[in-house]
């Protein structure tokens, strides 16, 4: 329960931090506290490859989305150019510390799709609305912006949460011998695990032996 706990408190630090840095002009300085609440969390997850892949997956997936918001001019983010084809890096780093808590802090969100999609359409909203109040961000038209949002992490949270479980039932990166695959040597395993062979002597070896 206390990681959970501490898994939340460092998303909430990372988020306020990486807004109120952006809202001040600062994306680079914003970009990099989330990059080491990131790092922080990933020193205490017992497979990094598993978790680094969801952060990586969510991070693509919030690319795709936050571009699209930004080129249709449902938001806008001051000293960022509005014709720029991608989305400011720091609002994708958003999307990564928000992954930080898909199998920790917030995972009540896998028990169903209904429960996750609930979550995204109140959550994401809010989120921005938040961002919105301390100027990291600005809506078109707010109204309609708010309702978009709502309606894209309705379908997103859900799709991020199967992403976790899949990668968290992928075989090929569990961990083998009680250390993570991406720690375990090629070949180790199959060499530990191998039992000795028995090889019959014959009668002449028996005699002679001594």
């Amino acid at each position: 329960m206390a990681l959970y706990i501490r898994n939340l408190v460092l998303f909430k630090l990372g988020w306020v931090a990486c807004v109120m840095l952006a809202a001040a002009g600062q994306p680079v300085m914003a970009t990099l506290v989330v990059a080491a609440v990131v790092v922080a969390h990933l020193a205490t997850v017992p497979v990094k490859s598993k978790e680094s892949m969801l952060l990586v997956s969510a991070a693509l997936i919030g690319m795709t989305w936050e571009s699209l918001l930004v080129k249709f001019g449902i938001v806008s983010y001051s000293g960022y150019a509005d014709a720029a084809a991608l989305a400011p890096h720091w609002i994708v780093a958003m999307w990564v510390l928000f992954a930080t808590t898909i199998n920790h802090g917030l995972r009540w969100i896998k028990r169903s799709w209904i429960v996750a999609s609930a979550a995204g359409l109140i959550g994401g909203p809010l989120a921005f609305f938040s961002g919105a109040q301390l100027g990291a961000v600005e809506f078109g038209n707010t109204a309609l912006a708010l309702a978009a949002i709502g309606a894209g992490w309705a379908v997103l949270l859900p799709t991020l949460a199967l992403v976790a479980d899949t990668i968290i039932d992928s075989a090929w990166l569990e961990p083998r011998d009680g250390l993570p695959t991406d720690a375990q040597p090629a070949g180790a395993v199959s060499a530990m695990r191998a039992d000795p062979v028995l090889v019959p002597l014959r009668a002449e070896e028996v005699r002679y032996g001594n």
